[in-house]
């Protein structure tokens, strides 16, 4: 395998792991009756798309194609899956805690590939503040948590 081809599946990874949280925030902002935790989702959601738009960029300038859906196998999608249990009940505080435990399976994808030596450094910048803007979402939805609880 190239090189650029493996750095391309890598950052394809954390691409559909995106596209799987952007779904997510849109499935917890229409379920979620409190004004300011549905605008923290959808601003969550429309970040993440951000997010998806950076890494296609990243992952044509290595000539490879970008992923465009999500994937069932994923670990953050199957969070993601695992909160539709708990959206039925709507219940703010769990869907705020499925939010931070997915973000936290987020942050350590983002860790493993940000971790790789041969990750070239506007690559690695790239990941490293995606990962810090992940890591202050899991600091606001514990904030929210506090408010609704």
């Amino acid at each position: 395998m190239k090189y650029t081809e493996k750095m391309s599946k890598k950052i394809n990874t954390l691409l559909v792991k995106n596209h799987d949280a952007e779904k997510g925030y849109k499935k917890a902002a229409k379920l979620v009756d409190d004004i300011r935790l549905k605008q923290f989702f959808e601003s969550q959601a429309h970040n993440r798309s951000e997010f998806g738009m950076k890494l296609s960029s990243e992952i044509k300038k290595y000539g490879e194609i970008p992923e465009k859906g999500t994937s069932f196998e994923s670990d953050i999608h199957r969070t993601w899956m695992d909160i539709k249990t708990t959206f039925t009940s709507n219940d703010e505080e769990a869907i705020l805690n499925e939010v931070q435990r997915g973000e936290k399976l987020a942050v350590e994808a983002y860790n493993e590939i940000i971790n790789d030596t041969a990750l070239p450094p506007t690559t690695q910048s790239l990941l490293t503040k995606q990962r810090e803007q992940i890591k202050s979402t899991v600091q606001s939805a514990m904030n929210f948590e506090q408010v609704v609880s």
